[in-house]
């Protein structure tokens, strides 16, 4: 059994940066899809990036392509979100999570989900 630990939020101005990383125990993410997913109050989880470990293989939401970037950490076992040119709109709880299904959207298909790392953008 995986556990995921999400840390790197902050509180950010539009346009400023912020990377974010979900941290494994327990295994490696060897077979997994990683994805990160966000939810604001009051909304559903969406999904964000990701990545296929074995792969390297990534995927993007429309909102956040050419912005955000994914990446993975052999080493630390970790996998990041790199968030550039970050808009009000980006407020959100984000989470980690992992899924067998290759580059899956959909928050129904992952499991092992972290405390999820607060993100504030400020206009």
């Amino acid at each position: 059994q995986v556990q995921l630990v999400e840390s790197g939020g902050g509180l950010v101005q539009a346009g400023g940066s912020l990377r974010l990383s979900c941290a494994a125990s327990g295994r490696t993410f060897s077979t997994y899809t990683v994805g990160w997913f966000c939810q604001a109050p009051g909304k559903e989880r969406e999904f964000v990036a990701a990545v296929k470990w074995s792969l390297g293989r990534t995927y993007y939401s429309d909102s956040v392509k050419g912005r955000f970037t994914i990446s993975r950490d052999n080493a630390r076992n970790a996998v990041y979100l790199q968030m550039n040119s970050l808009k009000p709109e980006d407020t959100a709880v984000y989470f980690c999570a992992v899924t067998s299904k290759y580059l899956s959207p959909m928050h129904q298909d992952y499991s092992a989900w972290g405390q999820g790392t607060q993100v504030t953008v400020s206009s």
